[in-house]
């Protein structure tokens, strides 16, 4: 299941190049992006599930609130990827929230009914939006076993193996992941906490495995970081 994220990111981009009404003429007349500030909720918990939404612009955060209040980050998602495709699962109402996190955040909305006709009439689509549901099921469910199973070390080291699998760039033996992941953003995925993600990453990288700044983190090789 290592790969599972790589997966359910680039169906989610590809579809995204696919249904985005904004891609096609005659469904851009009838479509508007729309527009959110940052920390502005895209959508609450109990909300209808009516629509799946792609994001053009930004960044969105998924998550839930425990009974206490506790936020759980499910995903941070960017450019190309889609979100509130549980929709298509058969969820009436929203588990979770979606909250922009960058000024000026976009996103194009496709309604339920809109999509189902599409993929009446066309069966290779329906296949790939069954699919990307199901790796974003498989998705949570690996989040969920990290989360109660194993240590906060492991934790975060399987973090960046997942982003290293997903967006990363291979040079050499090394593996570059361009991304705007605050340590606080990353507490948030890993379910820890920011000092716990900052001495975990300076130990790693004290120990040559990795390499960070604000642009980017580098794996110097993937065998290697355990």
């Amino acid at each position: 299941m290592p790969n599972t994220a790589a997966l359910w990111y680039f169906e989610s981009v590809n579809l995204y190049n696919t249904l985005c009404p904004h891609k096609t003429k005659v469904l851009a007349e009838k479509h508007e992006f729309r527009h959110y500030k940052r920390d502005q909720y895209i959508y609450f918990p109990d909300e209808a599930s009516d629509h799946i939404y792609m994001i053009a612009k930004g960044r969105v955060k998924i998550g839930h609130y425990l009974d206490d209040g506790k936020e759980v980050v499910k995903a941070i998602l960017t450019v190309g990827e889609l979100f509130g495709e549980l929709a298509l699962a058969g969820e009436d109402t929203r588990t979770d929230f979606a909250q922009a996190m960058e000024e000026d955040t976009t996103v194009c909305p496709l309604s339920v009914s809109e999509l189902k006709a599409l993929m009446k009439d066309d069966q290779e689509l329906s296949f790939r939006l069954l699919k990307l549901v199901g790796l974003r099921l498989m998705r949570m469910e690996r989040k969920l076993e990290l989360l109660v199973f194993k240590d906060a070390r492991t934790r975060i080291i399987e973090f960046l193996r997942d982003a290293a699998s997903w967006k990363g760039k291979k040079v050499g033996f090394e593996t570059m992941i361009p991304t705007k992941l605050t340590h606080k953003d990353i507490a948030s995925l890993t379910g820890t906490s920011r000092q716990t993600v900052t001495t975990i990453l300076n130990e790693l990288k004290d120990k040559n495995l990795i390499y960070f700044d604000r642009k980017k983190i580098l794996i110097r090789d993937l065998e290697t970081l355990k």
